[in-house]
């Protein structure tokens, strides 16, 4: 038997998570059964846990978007026992059972090799908010972006995926604006890299169909009227990366800035990349990001405490990241 978060719906719909101790038969379908070393608690997970967002969408379901760990079973050549592995994206944690179990099994086709310099908790670190993170650096500067346009905006930047943006941003020579309603998260996001320090306020209001041009490109995991206010202050010909909601699935903006100065809004969709753009986000992740730096971001946690954890992190108590050791 195994350990694993177990969420289910009552008859008044009203979900509820609990540890739970399973055999290898109750998990679903799938041609690859992976033994889970490492998760990861995200805003989405902790969406699902508490039953604030409508997440997942059968039940009982483990949730857990993240995973990485050993194969242990695999009925597809590609994949063999041993084999180092990870899982993001997918449907995992919503539709199909994901990683905040002991074991999982999953599509061969959702497997990434785990790079030979990352260990599975650095993985798990990074994780589908890092790897985002990653995605949106990638587009912006597929389009053409480098540090000679002019400063980056990271929203949401005391949270996993502003985190490790400002961190790779900088890294890379960005000069960084990091806006965080958390203003004594200043000095931590000061030590990732960011050059400034934007309040949100200034951000998640109703503001003007164009405002003053302040930054070169956006990589805005917030969404609502702080993506808004955020392209109506971009910079002719600009980029905006949009991969995150937040703040809200709405988008109460004008066409302005799209017309008025040419900038352009870049949809960042994580969950269902092809493989070719997974092993580029993630050998990129291993050779760029700090090591030191992504430690003293994460925060480790056991698999019992994760639910306890999914409303912290909603109340907005936790930046950077949570990885979950799930053999504990």
């Amino acid at each position: 038997m195994f350990q694993a978060i177990l969420v289910n719906q009552t008859e008044d719909q009203r979900s509820t998570a609990a540890l739970t101790r399973l055999e290898p038969s109750d998990l679903p379908e799938g041609d690859v059964r992976v033994r889970v070393e490492w998760s990861t608690l995200n805003y989405k997970d902790a969406l699902g846990i508490t039953g604030q967002g409508p997440v997942i969408r059968r039940f009982p379901l483990v949730p857990g978007i993240d995973l990485a760990g050993m194969v242990e079973e695999s009925d597809h050549g590609d994949w063999q026992p041993g084999d180092r592995v990870l899982v993001n994206g997918w449907g995992i944690g919503e539709g199909h059972w994901g990683g905040l179990a002991q074991q999982a099994r999953v599509r061969s086709e959702w497997l990434t090799r785990l790079p030979d310099d990352l260990s599975p908790r650095q993985a798990m670190s990074i994780g589908t908010a890092g790897y985002t993170a990653m995605l949106s650096l990638i587009a912006l500067e597929r389009q053409g972006l480098t540090p000679a346009h002019g400063d980056v905006l990271v929203t949401g930047a005391s949270g996993g995926v502003g985190s490790v943006a400002v961190m790779l941003l900088a890294k890379r020579g960005y000069r960084v604006i990091a806006a965080t309603g958390r203003t004594e998260e200043a000095d931590y996001l000061k030590a990732l890299g960011a050059a400034e320090i934007l309040h949100r306020d200034e951000l998640s209001g109703p503001g003007k169909p164009l405002g003053k041009a302040r930054w070169a490109a956006v990589i805005d995991s917030v969404g609502s009227h702080t993506l808004a206010n955020a392209c109506a202050q971009t910079q002719e010909d600009g980029w905006v990366a949009a991969c995150g909601l937040a703040q809200g699935m709405d988008f109460p903006a004008t066409v302005a800035p799209f017309i008025l100065r040419g900038v352009t809004l870049l949809g960042i969709n994580s969950v269902t990349r092809p493989q070719a753009e997974r092993d580029e986000a993630w050998r990129r992740l291993a050779e760029e990001i700090d090591r030191n730096m992504l430690e003293g971001m994460t925060r480790e946690i056991a698999l019992l405490e994760a639910i306890d954890a999914a409303s912290e992190l909603l109340a907005g108590k936790v930046h950077g990241r949570l990885v979950v050791d799930v053999n504990r």
